[in-house]
């Protein structure tokens, strides 16, 4: 059904039981409108309460971040020692008798053990059974870093110390020279 307005055309349309839900709507809009006015005068109790979820899970979100980039330092440390001592084991047991070039070995595996520095680094090499090739001879090479500085202080608090031990070992049969 159309109606002429002035030089316009209104339609119009008769949408029977849809009105109904049109009212509902509407209905439910002032609803939430009051209810949204109710909640809005009883919050004042309550104003400051997400600020301070959000400072809490913050901290901790934060300590949380800063605990797994000390952990991967340390992991990481860690790696390069091992590495260090497989390649003093590796050494060893092709060379035995020599524990000083082992040592040496160890310490120039890679820059990260140098950069620990040569005080700072222990390395132990012990034999198992003689220094000659065999079933039950072995080399074994210990190294140590017991200075590791955390660079987050939030964890060493935790922890109570700001430093960490890390040491790693390493063993292998002896290859050679037989006696």
């Amino acid at each position: 059904m159309n109606q002429h307005i002035g030089s316009r055309v209104k339609e119009t349309k008769n949408w029977g039981p849809m009105d109904r839900n049109t009212n509902l709507i509407r209905f439910n809009y002032k609803f939430a409108d009051r209810q949204a006015k109710a909640l809005s005068r009883g919050k004042s109790s309550e104003s400051g309460q997400s600020m301070v979820e959000l400072a809490i899970s913050l901290v901790v979100l934060l300590l949380l971040i800063t605990a797994i980039v000390d952990g991967a330092r340390v992991l990481f440390s860690y790696m390069a020692l091992r590495d260090a001592a497989q390649e003093g084991s590796v050494f060893g047991s092709v060379e035995p008798g020599d524990t000083n070039a082992i040592t040496a070995r160890v310490r120039n595996a890679s820059d990260m053990v140098r950069g620990f520095g040569a005080a700072n680094v222990q390395v132990q090499v012990t034999f198992s059974g003689s220094a000659c090739a065999g079933a039950n001879n072995t080399v074994k090479v210990r190294v140590s870093y017991s200075n590791f500085r955390l660079a987050m202080p939030f964890v060493g608090i935790i922890l109570g110390t700001q430093t960490v031990p890390i040491s790693a070992t390493a063993t292998d049969s002896i290859l050679r020279p037989g006696c």
